[in-house]
C-alpha cells in the first residue's frame, strides 16, 4: 500500500523536517508541498491526494478553515488531515473537523511514525470496505412486503432504514423517496449483508457506503443526522475506530 500525501505549512524548516520523516516511511509517497493553503486546495482538483500533513497557524487561511472547506467540498471521500501545530489549544477543534491525528511541534520521529501507521490502518480498512462494496452485484436485492405485494429493493439504492412499531421506511437514493414496508427491524437486519450495513440505533440501520460524515455519537447521510445509541456503540466503535 502507498499513501499519496502532501505537506501544507508556511514554515520552510517545518517542511524540511517532515520531508525527512516521510522519506523514511516506505508507504508514504510525498507528492509535493505547499506554503499556501489556497494553492493546496486548488491541487485537490488535479492530484490524487489521500493524506495532508497540515499546519494550523498560517496567514491567508488557517488549517481549521482549510479542513472545513475540504469537508464541505469533498465530504467523507476527501483527503484526510493530520494536523501538526505548535499549539495544544487547537487539538479539540482539530478532532471536531474529523482530523485523523494531531501532533505537536517540534515533532519527534516516533510520534510521527505512530500517526503514519494510524493513517495506514485507516486507508487499509477503507480499501477493504471498497472491495466489499464492489463485490455487490448490480442485481443484488431484497424483497419486502409493501401493502399486498412483495417488492424488490436493490441494495445499492438503500441509504438507511428507519423502524417504527410494525413497519419500516427504507429511504432510497436519487428521487426514489422511501418505501414503507410491513416488516420488523430485526427481519430487515437479517436480510441485509453485514459487510454493507450496520445497525446503530433501535430504529436505524445505515448503508455503510452512503455515510457522508460521522462523530462518536452520530452519523450523517445527506441532510439526515442519525443518532448512535449506547446499545449499538460497541459494534459502531469497531467499525468507526479508524476515523475517530
Amino acid at each position: 500500500m502507498s499513501i499519496n500525501c502532501i505537506i501544507v505549512d508556511d514554515d520552510e524548516f517545518a517542511i524540511t523536517h517532515l520531508r525527512v520523516f516521510i522519506s523514511q516511511i516506505p508507504f508514504l509517497n510525498l507528492l509535493t508541498y505547499y506554503q499556501s493553503p489556497a494553492e493546496a486546495l486548488s491541487a485537490m482538483e488535479t492530484q490524487d491526494i489521500q493524506l495532508i500533513f497540515m499546519d494550523i497557524d498560517m496567514p491567508e487561511m488557517n488549517g481549521m478553515e482549510f479542513a472545513r472547506m475540504l469537508q464541505s467540498t469533498h465530504g467523507a471521500n476527501g483527503p484526510r488531515v493530520i494536523f501538526i501545530s505548535g499549539y495544544e489549544r487547537f487539538a479539540l477543534e482539530g478532532y471536531k473537523v474529523n482530523a485523523l491525528d494531531y501532533l505537536l511541534k517540534p515533532v519527534v520521529y516516533e510520534e510521527f511514525l505512530k500517526s503514519a501507521y494510524k493513517a495506514k490502518s485507516y486507508f487499509a480498512e477503507k480499501e477493504k470496505q471498497a472491495v466489499h462494496a464492489e463485490s455487490y452485484l448490480p442485481n443484488e436485492f431484497i424483497f419486502l412486503k409493501v401493502e399486498y405485494e412483495m417488492v424488490r429493493i436493490y441494495l445499492k439504492d438503500i441509504l438507511y432504514v428507519e423502524g417504527f412499531k410494525d413497519y419500516v421506511k427504507v429511504y432510497l437514493t436519487a428521487d426514489l423517496g422511501y418505501v414503507k414496508a410491513l416488516a420488523t427491524m430485526k427481519a430487515v437486519e437479517e436480510k441485509l449483508p453485514a459487510n454493507g450495513f450496520i445497525r446503530v440505533h433501535r430504529s436505524f440501520i445505515v448503508s455503510i457506503d452512503k455515510i457522508d460524515s460521522l462523530t462518536k455519537n452520530t452519523i450523517k447521510i445527506r441532510k439526515t443526522t442519525i443518532p448512535v445509541t449506547e446499545q449499538f456503540k460497541d459494534e459502531f466503535r469497531k467499525f468507526a475506530h479508524q476515523w475517530l
